[in-house]
């Protein structure tokens, strides 16, 4: 099942980014450069990145700025994201090419590759909701609440999956059929964001 490679290699992803644990290190992908898998691999690895730059900006000691290129960095990391969603979709897409859809096929409220975006950061949720069940820094009644979220979380995670693979088996079969947009993402681009196109 596509889905179970998936989470597989986010699991993977968030092992191999905690043997280290450091925004900076960089990504060693192990898998064949034109495969799914690289693509899988590459796109955990941006999120996970991305959720401890998250954290780090959060810190209320942190100097101003530091804290301003870190939220420039995120911004980069987001398009990194959309980017690698889109390239996860056009593989897809040039998978099923041969798909004749159905009459009455209709289009879903998202791409499959948006989809697993959400599967991707649903296993970092996963990871570190398990690590605060497992903190002894803390007491019970702590561990007991992450554990209630964390059984919603696989369940979640369970259930994305499940979803994810009816949406493929059904693109498969031309009951629905794939339609991809690009993102337009206007705060980057110096000639759409006012604030940017301004300052010239």
């Amino acid at each position: 099942m596509f889905t179970e490679q998936a989470n597989s290699i986010f699991c993977q992803v968030i092992d191999d980014y905690h043997r280290w644990d450091n925004v900076d290190h960089p990504v060693t992908n192990p898998y064949p450069a034109d495969s799914i898998e690289h693509l899988l691999y590459l796109k955990n690895w941006i999120d996970t990145v991305q959720w401890h730059l998250e954290d780090i900006i959060r810190d209320p000691n942190i100097d101003p700025v530091e804290a301003l290129k870190i939220k420039r960095r995120i911004d980069a990391s987001n398009q990194e994201r959309t980017d690698m969603v889109e390239y996860i979709d056009s593989y897809l897409l040039d998978k099923y090419k041969e798909v004749r859809p159905l009459p009455d096929a209709r289009i879903n409220t998202e791409t499959p590759a948006w989809a697993i975006d959400r599967l991707s950061i649903l296993s970092l949720k996963i990871y570190h909701m398990r690590q605060e069940t497992l903190r002894q820094d803390t007491d019970e009644s702590h561990r007991r609440a992450c554990q209630k979220k964390l059984d919603v979380l696989l369940t979640q995670q369970r259930d994305l999956s499940t979803a994810i693979e009816e949406l493929l088996e059904d693109i498969a079969a031309g009951r629905k059929y794939m339609k991809t947009y690009k993102q337009m993402k206007m705060y980057n681009d110096p000639a759409l964001n006012p604030v940017l196109y301004a300052s010239k």
